[in-house]
């Protein structure tokens, strides 16, 4: 293989800079020339592409976002959209392409394979919602966001006596707001996994309120509903001042952390050497401490749990 593409696809998540990074000097140092995408497969159909050196990617490990830039593509979606795909790699000279996002980022990178260009997908979301492996590049630092996030608001919480509620991101998997909550040792943790029992939560409120707590924290992932009308309702049940604070991007946001970086630098780098070794429709993962190389269609297939130990553990701490 003489020609490696890449690209960022999806929602964006911090380390994405520090996979490319680990892409494209990885493939210089066995010799390809590397081929950046911007615009995620929308740039890719349109044409926007460049070639990419050392000094493309240097002073970028730290930073957050992705130099490449991201979108969501319908075209791409399409036959048509993804013959126009063809059509461009194969006047770029690609051979191979190494695609970094989700799960949705992953079913392109499995078209791609299909119309004959090896492909290699790489974990990069916030969410950590892919199954097949044990954390996606962007977690760590969301979390930690989350976390520092729930320090700040509990100072301001224990002064006045209140119960907040941070809604954090999460729409089918709760595992920011679990880990964050865990670490940040919230009172009450809502996922979507498990749901909204409000009964319990105004319950822990009031038996805290009862035995001298000045303070309650409350981490409500997107997907189970809104912090600001969970906050009216426990409001108005327990009698409980309630404020509600909603993260949004700040978690996507913002330098990444060493975790990450390290992460995404085995992931990104070993995505070249698979496409090298003439793997294709694989999606890198980590596993223990194995960086590991999973078919795209099983890695999809596999349903993401609910860690019900971590869940059970931050319920009994959080008495």
């Amino acid at each position: 293989m003489k020609t490696v593409g890449v690209l960022t696809s999806g929602g964006d998540s911090p380390g994405m800079n520090a996979a490319i990074r680990a892409v494209v000097r990885n493939a210089i140092a066995k010799g390809c020339r590397v081929i950046g995408v911007r615009r995620g497969y929308d740039g890719l159909i349109q044409g926007q592409l460049e070639e990419m050196n050392l000094s493309s990617v240097a002073d970028i490990i730290h930073r957050g976002g992705t130099i490449l830039r991201t979108a969501r593509s319908e075209e791409f979606r399409t036959e048509e959209g993804r013959k126009k795909a063809l059509n461009v790699m194969k006047v770029f000279g690609i051979e191979g392409m190494v695609v970094i996002g989700g799960d949705g980022s992953f079913r392109g990178a499995e078209e791609l394979s299909k119309l004959g260009i090896p492909t290699i997908g790489v974990p990069g979301t916030i969410d950590n919602d892919l199954a097949y492996t044990d954390y996606t590049i962007g977690f760590d630092t969301a979390m930690n966001t989350v976390v520092e996030a729930i320090s700040r608001i509990r100072d301001t919480s224990t002064s006045h006596g209140r119960a907040n509620i941070i809604e954090v991101m999460g729409r089918h998997c709760g595992d920011i707001a679990l880990h964050a909550g865990l670490a940040g040792g919230a009172e009450s943790i809502i996922i979507p996994e498990v749901g909204l029992d409000i009964e319990q939560v105004c319950r822990k409120l009031i038996k805290g309120k009862n035995r001298g707590k000045l303070h309650s924290i409350i981490l409500l992932a997107e997907g189970v509903g809104g912090a600001i009308e969970l906050g009216a309702t426990i409001e108005e049940m327990t009698g409980i001042e309630t404020r509600a604070t909603i993260l949004g991007h700040t978690q996507r946001g913002g330098s990444p952390t060493a975790f990450d970086r390290v992460l995404a630098s085995k992931m990104g780098a070993k995505a070249v050497d698979l496409l090298i070794e003439g793997k294709q429709s694989l999606v890198v993962g980590i596993k223990g401490n194995e960086i590991i190389g999973v078919d795209i269609e099983k890695a999809l297939s596999i349903e993401k749990k609910l860690d019900k130990e971590t869940y059970q553990l931050a319920d009994i701490l959080s008495m």
